[in-house]
């Protein structure tokens, strides 16, 4: 093998690198979106179904309906 043979060799190899990294940086997928708040809210619910359960039902709808307000504002942002 040549000096010329290995030197091209290098450069296609240099080419490949450079063109996978543009191709793995375009399809890195983004950050998942946090889910705390959901977890957060579940937590809230659990604890006024303990302390009041006698109106846990208003708590468990309003963390339904914030949970769900939450996933359609964080499914907005990713797409």
């Amino acid at each position: 093998m040549s000096d010329l043979d290995a030197r091209l060799r290098d450069e296609i190899d240099d080419q490949v690198a450079e063109a996978l990294d543009a191709y793995f940086a375009e399809r890195r997928p983004s950050r998942p979106p946090r889910a705390w708040p959901v977890v957060v809210t579940v937590a809230l619910g659990v604890a006024t179904a303990w302390v009041a359960p006698g109106v846990a039902w208003a708590a468990w709808l309003a963390i339904a309906v914030t949970n769900v307000a939450w996933l359609v504002v964080v499914r907005g942002k990713a797409g």
